[in-house]
């Protein structure tokens, strides 16, 4: 038996030693989380400014309503083709160089994009993009699976992903303003804003080199206390479950639950997507003025977004629940773009898809937290790479059905509504999902 000094000297070890691990989470979220925040940020911004570009550029290259959504949704079959082995050379090679050639080739490829002159050359250039930034998404999901412990991954997953809210309210006005320099030394508004929008992700991916580390054990910006006892607790975590998580690239791009969330990922970007690269053609049709207006008005669902979606992310990792807030949320997302297909009102439909999109991204933070439950070493790189990839063929088929529909209709009423059907099935396949582990 302990005598008294000896469990204080072990009690004063358990404090000193969470001290530790909690200023090392708390310098971590300092030190990655915004720079990782900042690059999604410019990851969406040149995934979705052709939805803005479009309001000029389909007019000039006589691009349809079809090969407009055509033509956006082929970014997701190239990101399809080339996430797995883009994911698995990042588990290999380290997060710093690959996230660096990630941002810098696709950089390239969106300044390109202001040659656009028709059908086959937009067709061309959207592929190429989403080939150069598959990786960039799942690779950093994996990367934070190395930082943070499962309980604080949820809150991390939002608060980084709420970068795509942030972008939602910024590339708008930017867009808009870009489009307003349509002639300034011959070069038409479209051209301005893929020109000026693709730089800052080669600049960032310069700037990845040097400032992201590989690991724990590599942060200079860690002191040695800090590293051991967050890598000793991220070494232990993943001890605990090994008996219970894949590590084989097989067995986790075998596992049915990989399968099952690829399938409600898909329902999720589908709706996603489906109404973000038309959002500025659907504002355009409430008829609010110009290109700069339709720019603010196109950020407030993003806004709506990201006021949800990190308190839903803390209200997930502190319940420990996932699987229902999936689930809630999605059936949010759905309700909104049900009600803004039924609505003839500008201001209803716009407050309909606001719900839409805050419901989606509240989805997101928990949805990435489950993978890591069950997924480990080569088989967490592989499956997430795999929800990721397939679920985002949803970016694919969403604006096509989108585009087709507003063809052969006049309307988007009834895309929306498919949309709407998309993001009820994800909802309910979410359901089907194991139970979530007590918190």
């Amino acid at each position: 038996m302990s005598t008294p000094a000896e469990r204080a000297a072990i009690t004063a070890g358990h404090i000193e030693a969470d001290s530790a691990l909690a200023a090392a989470l708390a310098k971590v979220r300092r030190n990655l989380l915004p720079f990782l925040f900042v690059l999604y940020i410019i990851a969406y911004m040149d995934r979705i400014n052709v939805g803005f570009a479009s309001l000029q550029m389909n007019r000039d290259a006589g691009l349809s309503d079809a090969v407009f959504g055509l033509g956006a949704g082929l970014f997701f079959v190239g990101y399809f083709i080339f996430e797995i082995p883009s994911n698995l050379i990042l588990a290999r090679v380290g997060a710093r160089v690959w996230i660096a050639r990630i941002m810098i080739t696709w950089g390239m490829v969106a300044i390109a994009m202001m040659f656009v002159r028709g059908a086959a050359s937009f067709y061309t250039l959207r592929f190429l993009l989403g080939a150069a930034e598959a990786g960039f998404f799942p690779g950093v999901i994996l990367y934070l699976s190395w930082w943070f412990p499962e309980r604080e991954q949820a809150r991390a997953i939002a608060l980084f992903m709420t970068a795509t809210a942030i972008a939602g309210i910024v590339v708008g006005p930017v867009s808009g303003a870009l489009l307003m320099m349509h002639g300034v030394f011959g070069i038409k508004g479209w051209q301005w804003l893929f020109a000026m929008e693709g730089v800052p992700a080669i600049l960032l991916g310069i700037a990845a080199v040097f400032w992201l580390p590989d690991g724990p054990d590599d942060a200079r910006w860690l002191s040695m206390d800090e590293r051991r006892e967050l890598s000793d607790t991220l070494a232990a975590e993943r001890a605990a479950r090994a008996r219970q998580t894949h590590h084989s690239l097989g067995a986790g791009l075998s596992d049915w639950r990989v399968w099952l969330l690829a399938a409600i990922y898909f329902g999720m970007v589908m709706g996603f997507y489906g109404v973000s690269l038309w959002l500025p053609q659907i504002v355009k049709g409430m008829n609010p003025g110009g290109d700069f207006t339709i720019g603010v008005i196109s950020a407030i669902p993003s806004l709506a977004a990201a006021l949800c979606m990190v308190q839903v992310g803390r209200l997930s990792d502190r319940t420990g629940e996932r699987r229902l807030i999936v689930a809630l949320a999605l059936f949010a997302g759905a309700s909104g773009l049900l009600l803004s297909a039924l609505t003839r009102n500008p201001i209803v439909e716009l407050a309909a898809i606001a719900l839409s999109s805050a419901g989606i991204s509240s989805a997101l933070g928990p949805f990435w937290a489950i993978p890591n439950v069950f997924l480990g070493g080569a088989a967490a790189a592989g499956g997430i790479a795999l929800i990721n990839s397939l679920g985002n063929l949803g970016g694919f088929a969403g604006p096509t059905l989108m585009g087709y529909m507003k063809q052969a209709t006049g309307t988007f009423a009834g895309g929306l509504g498919a949309l709407s059907f998309a993001l009820a099935a994800a909802g309910a396949l979410a359901l089907l999902l194991p139970r979530s582990r007590p918190a």
